[in-house]
């Protein structure tokens, strides 16, 4: 049986690098505080007019490319996971395909905030099984800086900007993505949003003097969401497939707070060495997470390896993914 398998990681940050210092002298907060409630020591925020997620994107796509000796006339499909579109219209996927030679390929935009990339990834996964397409590109690219509030200092620390990309191809060997559980409850919605900017309420004074253009987030309520449905998910992808905590050599968690992290972790039986962490100089960047994760640890990951993508977001919306590394 074909399955999807990832044959290719990059990623891409930008180069500025906001620091838990720097974030001191804007807002009432300290290094202790933000590292001790999330693991976070600096986030890396891209700078320059007119540069949104695409230009990220495009940056770990072109990498990417390279990196595999992939021609951009052999893709197939090219999927962006992200929350912060260039625009509402073209899509970033779009614009994506453009900035690195991508032509006549279906693209398009997924937005399931910080589940992103996990939906992604399924959808993506679906083309190459069913033998429609060879080759395909997942990318996860956010530009949080965009809506971030930094006169709040309970949203300001958590967010930054990158991007990461996975080449998916066809394999016959068992390797790849061999399950995936995607989930979503609207009742979610109010506790994480970006209030304005869509169709229900669109750019006015008002909306911008009432700061709706930004993150907000009830931090109480999306920890105790995001404890419980990152962690249960994690532990259905394991029973499903028969999988115990020494049966998984990696788990892949999206990167919001490490005590998620580490409830995540502890539910499926897993000690810290086999967690992919990278909160601490990146913050977390919705979408890119899970993809830069794979492109910080693929040194260490070996052919035939256990892995668990796990993610929860606004919506609320959580997933999983459970892939057999393919090289």
């Amino acid at each position: 049986m074909t399955k999807a398998a990832i044959t290719g990681i990059h990623g891409y940050v930008p180069d500025y690098v906001l620091t838990n210092a720097e974030l001191e002298q804007m807002v009432d907060t300290n290094d202790e505080w933000i590292t001790s409630r999330t693991g976070i020591k600096e986030r890396h925020i891209l700078k320059g007019e007119g540069m949104g997620s695409s230009h990220m994107g495009a940056k770990a796509v072109a990498g990417l490319l390279e990196k595999t000796g992939t021609a951009p006339a052999d893709i197939d499909l090219l999927i962006c996971a992200t929350t912060t579109p260039d625009y509402v219209f073209p899509c970033t996927a779009n614009l994506i395909c453009d900035m690195v030679g991508i032509r006549n390929v279906g693209s398009f935009d997924i937005q399931a905030a910080c589940s992103g990339f996990i939906y992604a990834l399924t959808i993506g996964t679906q083309f190459i099984e069913t033998g429609k397409y060879r080759k395909v590109i997942v990318v996860g690219a956010d530009k949080m800086s965009a809506i971030t509030d930094y006169t709040d200092r309970t949203t300001c620390v958590l967010f930054g900007d990158g991007a990461g990309a996975v080449l998916l191809e066809p394999n016959t060997e068992g390797l790849g993505v061999i399950d995936s559980i995607i989930h979503s409850d609207g009742v979610g919605q109010n506790h994480l949003i970006q209030k304005a900017g869509g169709s229900r309420y669109p750019p006015t004074h008002e909306t911008i003097d009432k700061r709706w253009h930004y993150v907000y987030q009830d931090g109480p309520s999306v920890f105790k969401f995001a404890v419980k449905n990152m962690a249960d998910v994690s532990a259905e992808i394991m029973a499903r497939n028969n999988l115990t905590g020494a049966d998984i050599a990696w788990l892949v968690p999206h990167q919001a707070n490490k005590r998620i992290i580490d409830a995540t972790a502890n539910r499926m039986g897993i000690e810290s060495d086999r967690v992919m962490m990278n909160i601490h100089k990146y913050g977390n960047t919705t979408a890119a997470t899970i993809p830069l994760c794979l492109h910080d640890y693929e040194a260490q990951l070996k052919k035939g390896d256990n892995l668990v993508l796990a993610a929860f977001g606004g919506g609320f919306t959580w997933g999983a993914v459970y892939v057999k590394w393919a090289y």
